[in-house]
């Protein structure tokens, strides 16, 4: 069965993406926990990270390293957590959350009704910052 993430991917079903090359994508959560956050997600319908094949795993944290430091210019959080719960979509995804403290790494505080001109702005931010720092796997 398809998952949630690849309709997203395929654009059966709309998503604020910020990069896109032929292993990974990387769009906006639907309920940020805080302003920016990120999901990097396989291309490959995945459902847990321990079975990622090893070259996958390194590819999504380096885009994931890539896009953090995006949140960081963007966003000017302490830190950029990052979580791979994997409970409530079964295909693999890392979460990239700007924190200020460890408590910030709660999924009990994402907001489950964002302003979606607040989504946009954030996905257009980074994909700005992005491109500044010279990555043309940035997604329109």
């Amino acid at each position: 069965m398809t998952t949630l993430f690849t309709r997203i991917i395929e654009g059966e079903i709309p998503g604020r993406f910020v990069w896109r090359d032929d292993q990974a994508v990387a769009f906006l959560t639907i309920a940020p926990i805080t302003p920016g956050h990120v999901l990097v997600v396989p291309v490959a319908e995945v459902d847990h990270w321990v079975d990622l094949e090893p070259d996958l795993a390194a590819h999504l944290v380096q885009v994931a390293q890539k896009i953090a430091s995006a949140q960081m210019a963007v966003f000017t959080p302490v830190r950029i957590g990052m979580i791979i719960a994997g409970l409530e979509v079964p295909h693999c995804h890392l979460h990239l959350i700007p924190i200020a403290t460890e408590a910030d790494l709660s999924f009990s505080k994402a907001d489950p009704d964002p302003d979606p001109a607040a989504l946009d702005e954030a996905a257009a931010r980074l994909r700005d910052a992005l491109r500044a720092a010279g990555h043309a796997e940035v997604s329109d």
